[in-house]
C-alpha cells in the first residue's frame, strides 16, 4: 500500500492539471445518509416516487417534507480528512478542478474551512454535476438562491417561493428524467479533457455522464488514480489503484502535494 500511495503521490507532483472525481464514497465517513439508506426508505417510498418534476407537480408538499428532512441529516454532517484535503489541494494548486456527483454540500462546506482569510473559497468548490441540497431553484425562472432551512411544508401556500417572479422553489437537484446542466457536466469533460491525472474518489465510476470524466483524462493521455473500497471498471486502466476509504488515504495521498 505504501508504495502505492507514494506512486500516486508523484503521478499527482509532477502534474501541472488535475482533474477530480468524487462520489458517494468520499462522503461516507461524514455519515452522510443516502436516500436509499439512513434507516430505510422515507415512509416506505422509493426514491423514484418523490425526486422526480412529476412528483413534484403532484404534490410539492410532500416533495418538500422529504428534501427537508435530507437536509436536517446533512446539517449534522461535516467534511471530513477528504474533503478537506481535497479542498487544500484546490486552493494551493492553480489548475485543479474538483467534479462531485454528490450534494450533499461538504465540498463547498470543506472550502470555507480550509480557506485563509485571504482566500476565495470559491477556488475549491466543486462543479456539481447532479446539483445540490444547499441550494434552491425557482421552478420559473431559474434563479439559484441559498437553500432555506426550517421550510413549513404543512400546506402549498407555505411552500417558498421565489421573491423574483413568485414560482415556487424546488431543491436545486437534479431529478430523474431530467437533464444535467449543459454548462456544469461541459466544464467537467473540459477539465477532464486538458488534466495531465485524473483522482476518481469514492466512486463505482459506472453512472454517466459523469463516469466519462476519467476516461476522456485516460483517452486524451493522462493518467488515472483511483481511491475506492473495491475494484470498479476503472481498475484495469488506473495508472494506480489504491483500496481503503477516502478519509485515510485522499490526506495520505495529498500530503506534501
Amino acid at each position: 500500500m505504501s508504495g502505492g500511495i507514494e506512486r500516486a503521490r508523484q503521478v499527482l507532483g509532477d502534474a501541472e492539471h488535475i482533474v477530480v472525481l468524487t462520489g458517494a464514497g468520499v462522503s461516507a465517513e461524514s455519515g452522510v445518509p443516502t436516500f436509499r439508506g439512513a434507516g430505510g426508505l422515507w415512509r416506505s417510498r422509493r426514491p423514484e416516487e418523490l425526486a422526480s418534476p412529476e412528483a413534484f407537480a403532484r404534490d410539492p408538499r410532500l416533495v418538500w417534507e422529504w428534501y427537508s428532512w435530507r437536509r436536517g441529516f446533512l446539517s449534522e454532517c461535516a467534511p471530513n480528512g477528504a474533503h478537506l484535503a481535497l479542498a487544500k489541494l484546490a486552493l494551493t494548486r492553480d489548475g485543479t478542478t474538483l467534479v462531485t456527483q454528490n450534494v450533499d454540500g461538504l465540498h463547498h462546506r470543506a472550502a470555507e474551512a480550509v480557506a485563509l482569510e485571504e482566500e476565495d473559497p470559491a477556488a475549491a468548490y466543486p462543479l456539481e454535476v447532479h446539483g445540490a441540497m444547499h441550494r434552491d431553484r425557482c421552478s420559473g425562472c431559474g434563479r439559484r438562491t441559498a437553500g432555506l432551512s426550517g421550510i413549513d411544508a404543512s400546506t402549498e401556500e407555505t411552500l417558498p417561493r421565489c421573491e423574483g417572479c413568485g414560482a415556487m422553489l424546488r431543491p436545486d437537484v437534479v431529478w430523474f428524467g431530467e437533464a444535467l446542466d449543459p454548462a456544469v457536466i461541459g466544464a467537467s469533460f473540459t477539465a477532464a479533457r486538458h488534466a495531465d491525472v485524473c483522482l476518481v474518489v469514492g466512486t463505482s465510476a459506472v453512472v454517466y455522464p459523469a463516469a466519462s470524466v476519467p476516461a476522456i483524462t485516460h483517452r486524451s493521455g493522462g493518467a488515472v488514480i483511483e481511491i475506492n473500497l473495491e475494484p470498479t471498471p476503472l481498475t484495469s486502466t488506473a495508472a494506480v489503484s489504491l483500496r481503503g476509504t477516502a478519509g485515510a488515504l485522499v490526506p495520505a495521498v495529498l500530503a506534501g502535494i
